[in-house]
């Protein structure tokens, strides 16, 4: 056999028993997965207010639409579209002359029914000893006191009809009953206005305090009363495009429940010192009925929905994961309080969810957990 030819057989041989070890050996070595990357936190305990959340939607305190009380034109406007008004302050001036003239007309019926009342006095002054005397009959002396008597009420009559002349005088000066906000003037000078018309000149809605009307389900209403036993109830009213919400104190709770919702209605009542609350405006309530003292607690981006509720995922002292189902009481400033399925002191997937499996092993650093862990605790 020529020395080629047996280098040849010697290399497929040597192939062949390769292959045989491999396949005695069940083919390639099984894949490891690799770690994911992760960060973790710590559940803590935590001393948490229990909230109950609902809609809700300001109102106005106190709301009048202004009204002119005299017929007239109407001549100046004080204020603008939307500014903030004192109570008394003026607002609007009808044209005074015709109340001025009507004034003036009272005064003078006033004058002259008070010349004949200094009349009739002085007659019955004078005659009343010669009637005593005899020198005067009893039904001229009865004349002169009647006489007296229907002065002195023409006189009252005078004096009530210039009270009134000047009352409506008055009226022409219109000024705000109360303090508020103004919305837009819908009369303007040189209109005729006519008395107690349908069509206000302004409306102005008070701004400050406030209230913020909104409904709890009719369970919460035990918690609530005893509650309010111990201490105002506060309530917070959250504001898109705010920070921070708005701090109140609940002022009404209703007398009944209404049955066809099964809610109980409250309102709140804010100071609104900045403005930030308008009527009408629709807002997030939150109010306070209590605390828990040793509430388990971690941020709510650690728990996960799925189609069998929530869960998170646990590191366990081998560093893989573990799937938990969770039972979530509520969320308090990105806070979730865990009523079931997890003990303070656990380490759970904060970040990087997406990625992780049932058992996935996981990759993360020690100190930023511990960090996280000191920071939910405080």
């Amino acid at each position: 056999m020529p020395p080629t030819d047996f280098r040849h057989r010697r290399l497929a041989a040597a192939a062949l028993a390769a292959s045989l070890v491999a396949a005695c050996s069940g083919g390639q070595a099984p894949h490891v997965p690799s770690p994911v990357p992760v960060t973790v936190t710590q559940a803590a305990v935590r001393d948490m207010p229990v909230l109950v959340s609902a809609p809700g939607s300001v109102e106005t305190i106190n709301s009048v639409a202004v009204t002119s009380q005299v017929d007239g034109q109407l001549l100046e406007s004080f204020v603008r579209d939307g500014a903030d008004v004192a109570q008394g302050q003026l607002l609007f001036r009808i044209d005074p002359r015709p109340a001025q003239a009507a004034l003036q007309q009272a005064q003078a019926a006033l004058a002259k029914d008070q010349a004949t009342l200094t009349q009739a006095r002085s007659q019955v002054e004078r005659y009343k000893d010669v009637a005593a005397k005899g020198y005067l009959s009893a039904d001229q002396m009865e004349q002169y006191r009647t006489n007296l008597g229907v002065a002195l009420g023409a006189v009252k009559v005078d004096e009530a009809n210039v009270a009134a002349a000047k009352l409506t005088l008055g009226y022409t000066d219109i000024r705000a009953p109360i303090a508020g906000r103004i919305g837009r003037i819908l009369i303007q000078p040189g209109n005729v206005v006519k008395a107690n018309d349908t069509n206000p000149l302004v409306t102005i809605n008070q701004i400050e305090p406030v209230y913020v009307n909104f409904a709890l389900p009719s369970a919460q209403l035990g918690r609530m009363l005893a509650a309010q036993k111990a201490a105002p109830l506060a309530v917070r009213a959250n504001v898109i495009g705010l920070d921070q919400p708005v701090e109140g104190r609940v002022a009404f709770i209703d007398n009944a429940v209404d049955t066809s919702t099964g809610t109980i209605r409250l309102r709140g009542e804010f100071a609104n010192e900045e403005h930030v609350l308008w009527p009408g405006q629709l807002v997030g309530v939150s109010l306070t009925l209590g605390h828990d003292a040793n509430a388990v607690v971690l941020p709510d981006a650690a728990v996960q929905n799925g189609p069998n509720g929530t869960y998170v995922f646990v590191v366990k002292p081998d560093r893989s994961a573990e799937q938990r189902t969770v039972k979530v009481a509520r969320v308090v400033e990105g806070q979730a309080v865990i009523e079931s399925g997890l003990a303070a002191g656990e380490t759970v997937v904060l970040d990087g969810q997406s990625r992780v499996q049932d058992g996935s092993p996981l990759a993360f650093d020690d100190k930023p957990a511990a960090a996280r862990a000191e920071e939910a605790a405080r």
